[in-house]
């Protein structure tokens, strides 16, 4: 068998690679202006199912993009979520990238109080009375006490990120999240993670740059 290679210079390969991905989507139906969502997480996954189980609120771009402008912050649930949002592109808007799960306060508090360290952190993070964008790549049980703090009005984020990956209560925590009135962007069902995560934040914040053109 004869392998036959891309003739693509290093700078070219990105967009070769979207060039792919929007052929080999066709006429596939995306909800409009989620499109460069979708086509990232295609990208950071080489898996075309995003097309079809990523979930969108009603005109969650353009509240999630307001939510940037006006500084709002990022919360994450790994450390490597965190590392993989550009926070220069998010701190020209004022706001700061957090995960607070290696935090020794956090361990504490969530030894005291027999839970995860991921609820200790969602604890943290409303404690902080800041405009909040959670990013939820890794942690069921961080999505569905976002959920509880929701419902009982202790905490109102400007967008819920939900992309654990996983098996146990990954589905069940991504439905509950829908069924708030927070803006959310879920991957329906098991699969997800701190790298989709990491780029639906990315995603955002290259979409402000779109618009400006």
């Amino acid at each position: 068998m004869k392998v036959e290679l891309e003739n693509v210079k290093p700078m070219e390969i990105e967009t070769r690679s979207f060039e792919i991905i929007t052929q080999e989507l066709g006429d596939t139906p995306l909800v409009p202006g989620t499109e460069l969502i979708v086509k990232r997480c295609i990208h950071t996954s080489a898996d075309f199912d995003y097309a079809k189980n990523l979930c969108f609120s009603d005109h969650v771009v353009d509240k999630a993009i307001q939510a940037i402008k006006e500084g709002a912050c990022i919360v994450t649930d790994t450390q490597m979520a965190k590392a993989g949002i550009n926070k220069k592109a998010l701190a020209r808007y004022g706001g700061e990238v957090y995960c607070f799960m290696s935090d020794e306060d956090v361990a504490k508090s969530a030894k005291e109080n027999g839970t995860t360290r991921a609820v200790a952190s969602m604890e943290k993070a409303a404690a902080m009375g800041k405009d909040l964008i959670f990013a939820i790549g890794n942690a069921p049980t961080a999505l569905v006490h976002l959920y509880e703090m929701i419902k009982d009005g202790r905490i109102h984020p400007r967008l819920v990120i939900g992309v654990p990956v996983g098996f146990v209560n990954v589905v069940q925590s991504k439905e509950l999240i829908m069924e708030t009135e927070v803006p959310y962007i879920v991957a329906r069902g098991r699969k997800g993670g701190s790298n989709i995560a990491a780029c639906i934040c990315n995603a955002l914040l290259y979409s402000i740059d779109n618009r400006r053109d």
